[in-house]
């Protein structure tokens, strides 16, 4: 069975994005004819370590921060065990007693599970909650330091509801208590800054897929001096930080695809809030009771989110009849698929769990067509009458 892309309506960029196409012929020459190793001295292995130093000027220039301070990884999963893992490694070594971890209850559970492992290992952990809205109080999170905080770890972007927390105030309370501050942007390129100084971070993951580069490769950002202890060994590649030959061609790539992300952002910005806010206009019209999760659309919300409830119907019902309409769309986050579990972030903000099922995340991008949102909406309009028709009256929510 073949899928037919051309008529597509993909609504699913959190999950991941396509490779701008710009970029393949980039890449195309270190899987082929420039495939030397770059830790070898040859000519073509030192071509190779020339286009891997080149990547990593680049992304730094788009972070604010030193080539010296990027650590390539295979993506923000490693990325955030690496740093949650790490820097506890390090705090241990130099501690006497048990570190303490903060972290949300809305993180990606690449930052969930990691948090998961280390209180498995005797590390303390608090998941500070989110408002309604899907919003961290820096307030909450000043609260659960204690003397033997080792960590914070806070997202920038919500991968579900799209909410943005507020980086900036929680680094400035972790550098005033001399606290190591790890953030989670993964879903802030092409979105919001990712200047390190002007976040006030020490560690920063990024995962280029999302960005419109290649699957597989990612960024961690480590501050100077930040204590941590690197996880991964072996020949001693990235300033012996991550052992592993480096992914020339990907990183090469996803280096082209955040400097494009971050040239375009402001752009992308308005052009994303008026695809998504004429999708729900839509949707809100037709579906009255469509509840909208997380901030208003002219809140802290990224504007390439939109997350609604419709009641009286499972999410992954809605799905399967978008799919066969042609429109891609999720659930919540790719990362739980076939988990029958409600969406921790939708219970964390108070949502009953016959609302988390009810909900459905759609995301826009570049390619997207405002032609295409009004397409949308009449798909999901007809699959959810359908739905409906089937099922019969639809209680009130509680």
């Amino acid at each position: 069975m073949s899928l037919n892309t051309a008529t597509l309506i993909y609504l699913d960029h959190a999950a991941t994005a396509p490779v701008d196409p710009e970029i393949v012929p980039l890449m195309v020459p270190f899987f082929t004819t420039r495939f030397g190793n770059p830790s070898s001295i040859y000519q073509i292995g030192q071509d190779a370590r020339a286009a891997l130093d080149q990547a990593r000027a680049r992304i730094a220039g788009v972070l604010g921060c030193r080539s010296s301070e990027i650590v390539f990884t295979s993506g923000a999963t490693e990325s955030d065990n690496q740093a949650l893992k790490g820097v506890i490694a390090a705090w241990r070594r130099s501690h006497p007693g048990t570190p303490h971890v903060i972290t949300t209850a809305i993180e990606h559970h690449a930052v969930l599970h990691a948090a998961d492992a280390l209180e498995a290992d005797g590390i303390t952990v608090t998941r500070v909650q989110c408002d309604a809205s899907g919003v961290i109080d820096p307030d909450a999170i000043a609260a659960a330091i204690r003397p033997e905080t080792a960590l914070i770890s806070v997202m920038s972007v919500n991968n579900e509801v799209g909410s943005i927390q507020p980086i900036t105030a929680i680094g400035a309370i972790a550098r005033e208590r001399g606290i190591p501050f790890h953030c989670d942007a993964v879903q802030s390129a092409g979105a919001r800054s990712l200047n390190v100084d002007e976040l006030d971070v020490d560690l920063l993951s990024l995962s280029a897929h999302k960005f419109y580069g290649p699957k597989g490769v990612g960024i961690l950002y480590v501050r100077k001096g930040t204590p941590i202890e690197f996880q991964q060994q072996g020949g001693g590649q990235e300033s012996g930080r991550r052992g592993g030959t480096e992914n020339v061609p990907l990183i090469v790539g996803m280096a082209e695809a955040l400097v494009r992300a971050e040239a375009h952002r402001e752009e992308f910005v308005r052009f994303g809030a008026s695809l998504r806010d004429n999708l729900w206009q839509r949707v809100s019209d037709e579906i009255p009771d469509a509840i909208l999760n997380g901030p208003p659309l002219d809140g802290p919300r990224v504007t390439t989110n939109l997350n609604i409830a419709i009641p009286g119907i499972q999410g992954e019902t809605v799905l399967l009849g978008l799919d066969m309409e042609g429109v891609a769309a999720s659930a919540g986050s790719a990362c739980t698929t076939g988990n029958s579990e409600p969406s921790h972030v939708l219970r964390a903000m108070g949502l009953s769990d016959e609302l988390c099922r009810a909900s459905l995340r759609l995301t826009v991008g570049r390619l997207n067509t405002m032609d295409q949102m009004a397409d949308a909406a009449d798909a999901l309009i007809t699959v959810v009458d359908r739905v409906r028709a089937l099922s019969g009256p639809v209680a009130t929510p509680r």
